[in-house]
């Protein structure tokens, strides 16, 4: 044996220790993918031990034709879009004054990050304690600055302001984030580029339109798609926090998949909802890294 393997060559050595991994990575993530797609054309049921009946693109038609699926997909899309928003306009705002390294620079820093240092689940559960409309501190922040009753507002009990509740959660707790990648951005920008400017007599201005945003643009860009492919398939800080309520006004597409998943049992109807997903989350990160590396050549 010592001798066969001292006539290996490095090339069948490095295949001996990386095969065992692929092997795993091929068994955890391959073969489910594999398998969720055999049962997204069957009936199957896993609570029910019957024959399985194959039926197609059935489930497929089921989903795209379902209101109850549309308004998920609305509910997703409003809470992606807002978050992003409001993540990347505060991340990029606090990157930019903390790159200026005024006094106590990295204390503050420190103090920024430490919401995404926390689980989602204590997040959840301490943001349900703070929309309490009774005792939680955010009813009389709010009753502070614009003088109405604490009480005569619910966060996550009202239809209105629910969909907000989650999305003010999710923004404290990822704009570090989107901060730290904003700040990598604006400290790899050469000092004699702003130097050169200057000396042409720009203005801070016209230095931050055509200097600072283009080349931050890439970073913002990945904050981004960081975000978006979190955010799409965001659960359990929704799930601490509201449920997917008040009805399904907070029910997003992954709240909705797990209960036709594990509530109502149907298996090969979620495993076509789960292929529907992937596909769209997939389809639009391949489309959107195509322009992230076109602004990277510019």
């Amino acid at each position: 044996m010592a001798r066969r393997i001292r006539g290996l060559s490095d090339r069948a050595i490095a295949w001996i220790f990386v095969a065992p991994t692929i092997f795993l990575l091929l068994a955890v993530n391959i073969f489910p993918l594999i398998w969720t797609i055999r049962l997204s054309f069957t009936d199957f049921k896993a609570n029910r031990n019957r024959e399985v009946e194959w039926i197609g693109l059935q489930n497929y038609q089921r989903i795209l034709t379902d209101s109850d699926i549309w308004i998920t997909m609305q509910a997703t899309a409003h809470f992606l879009f807002w978050t992003i928003f409001f993540q990347v306009l505060i991340g990029f705002t606090l990157a930019w004054l903390i790159n200026r390294k005024f006094k106590g620079n990295d204390l503050w820093t420190t103090i920024i990050v430490l919401p995404m240092m926390l689980s989602p689940a204590v997040v959840g559960n301490f943001w349900t304690f703070l929309y309490q409309p009774q005792i939680g501190l955010f009813n009389y922040v709010v009753a502070f600055f614009s003088g109405v009753d604490p009480s005569s507002f619910e966060m996550i009990g009202s239809v209105k302001l629910a969909p907000w509740a989650i999305v003010i959660v999710d923004t404290w707790m990822w704009t570090p984030f989107v901060m730290l990648i904003c700040l990598a951005g604006l400290r790899s920008i050469p000092d004699y580029i702003y130097e050169a400017a200057a000396i042409d007599r720009a203005s801070k201005w016209r230095q931050f339109w055509t200097i600072t945003i283009p080349m931050v643009l890439p970073f913002l860009m990945l904050a981004v798609l960081f975000r978006g492919i979190e955010n799409f398939k965001m659960f359990d800080l929704v799930v601490q926090l509201t449920g997917g309520g008040p009805g399904s006004t907070t029910e997003l597409t992954s709240i909705n998949l797990k209960r036709e998943a594990f509530e109502k049992w149907r298996t090969g109807y979620a495993s076509a909802y789960a292929i529907i997903l992937f596909v769209t989350v997939f389809g639009l990160a391949s489309i959107y890294v195509k322009a992230l590396n076109k602004v990277k050549e510019r």
